[in-house]
């Protein structure tokens, strides 16, 4: 989810903290139609990925002619949105969520079981890197290009002749997808999902990854990812403190590393800047 949102945050410098709506979406696609109908989790997972996208270009049609902290509440106010339909949506299980979620097919010798979690481990793995890959590819491409003209100086990049709106809608939908694909996965894994498990914490806690990590550098966004996923279990034991210190580690890295544990590469930087005179 981390790298899904890197490339809105990151890569294009739109403010999202909405992302949990594509989560919970693609979630709720895997619970819904796994339930009901015969589809398995690998034939559901493009359609959770598309219906993620479909939100995604919903809301940037209208939200992403905003921005900055306007972008940022309205993004905000679709992540709640989703959470509250899902909440007082009784078709759809309502505040007691769906349960009795099937775990994916094999694969070959990969076999799922709610015991045994390693098979979820070489598919999240394969994801993440097919998701590197793609996010590589494009970053050098005129998608990449005029992602970091946007995230420098988005009129500047509008007098060069970028198509602004284009290219964040762009980077919005590709970013709802892989969102998208999380929920599917991670509803399939869990077996039962509820509308408190897409709250406001969980969008927070994935841009977190991205500014601790590094915005717009991919192994960056990684690193944080993991070091904020560890660090919460590990002072599991102090209890509530354990936010407080939490976010104390962030605050205290954020001074002494403000762009981040592993920032985009100077040369980048000095790159955009030139582009952008």
């Amino acid at each position: 989810m981390a790298l899904g949102l890197n490339i809105v945050v990151g890569k294009s410098g739109l403010l999202d903290l909405g992302y949990v709506a594509f989560f919970a979406i693609g979630a709720y696609t895997m619970a819904i139609l796994g339930t009901r109908t015969s589809l398995n989790t690998w034939e559901i997972m493009p359609i959770g990925i598309g219906l993620a996208m479909l939100a995604g270009l919903i809301l940037g049609l209208p939200a992403l002619r905003l921005r900055g902290d306007y972008l940022a509440i309205v993004t905000l106010g679709f992540g709640e949105i989703v959470r509250i339909s899902a909440l007082n949506t009784e078709e759809i299980g309502g505040p007691n969520g769906i349960a009795n979620i099937p775990v994916p097919p094999s694969i070959g010798p990969i076999k799922f079981s709610l015991n045994d979690q390693k098979a979820f481990f070489w598919v999240v793995l394969i994801m993440i890197l097919l998701t590197i890959w793609m996010i590589r590819r494009l970053s050098v491409r005129r998608a990449g290009r005029a992602w970091e003209a946007i995230r420098q100086d988005e009129d500047v990049a509008e007098l060069m002749g970028v198509n602004t709106l284009k290219y964040k809608l762009w980077s919005f939908s590709l970013g709802a997808a892989i969102g998208g694909a999380a929920g599917v996965l991670y509803a399939s894994k869990t077996l039962f999902i509820a509308p408190e498990m897409f709250t406001l914490n969980v969008s927070i806690l994935i841009l977190a990854c991205v500014v601790f990590g590094g915005m717009g550098n991919i192994w960056g966004v990684m690193v944080g990812a993991a070091i904020l996923a560890y660090l919460p279990e590990r002072i599991r034991f102090i209890s509530d403190a354990r936010l407080l210190v939490f976010g104390l580690a962030l605050v205290i890295t954020m001074n002494f590393r403000p762009d981040g544990i592993l920032p985009r590469k100077k040369r980048e930087k000095a790159l955009v800047k030139k582009v952008s005179k």
